[in-house]
């Protein structure tokens, strides 16, 4: 009984990182339609991020009865959420201190990146906004800056599911 127990409480963080994910995604679409904002490069690179998330979330759930394996799938997505700190946190600090700044002087490899996976799914990918942009607030927050809370929260929550003790 005891071990049910320990595997369905290894599965909590993996299935809210995967709904809470998937939902920001869903969200992302949405708003971009609903209200026509532009999403940046850097705004696909999160939501590339969010999708992330999700799929190894999704693992880490078929996985969990395995602490080895619930582990792995912990530090996978550890390290996405780690990355989604970093691209939500250099975005928030362009927004905020260098507004004058586009995402980078020159073309760089994941904004071709992002230019060709907005050709295969532009409704998921297609990015034609500005980076410095805030575009729209939410209870005084920019987007980038909610998706730094949600990811600074994500990685918190796979820190915990990766140091969780047996």
């Amino acid at each position: 009984m005891l071990a049910q127990t320990s595997a369905a409480a290894r599965r909590v963080p993996f299935l809210f990182v995967l709904v809470a994910s998937l939902a920001l995604v869903l969200i992302g679409v949405l708003l971009g339609e609903w209200m026509r904002l532009a999403a940046c490069p850097l705004c696909i690179i999160q939501r590339a991020l969010y999708l992330t998330l999700g799929l190894v979330a999704a693992i880490g759930l078929m996985v969990a009865a395995r602490p080895v394996a619930a582990r792995l799938a912990a530090l996978a997505m550890t390290l996405a959420a780690g990355t989604g700190v970093f691209v939500a946190g250099y975005q928030v600090w362009i927004q905020r201190f260098a507004p004058s700044t586009n995402c980078s002087p020159y073309p760089t490899w994941w904004e071709d990146m992002v230019d060709r996976a907005g050709e295969m799914m532009p409704l998921l990918f297609k990015a034609s906004g500005l980076c410095s942009d805030p575009a729209w607030k939410f209870l005084g927050l920019s987007i980038a800056e909610w998706s730094l809370g949600w990811f600074t929260l994500f990685l918190l929550v796979a820190l915990r599911a990766l140091t969780r003790r047996r």
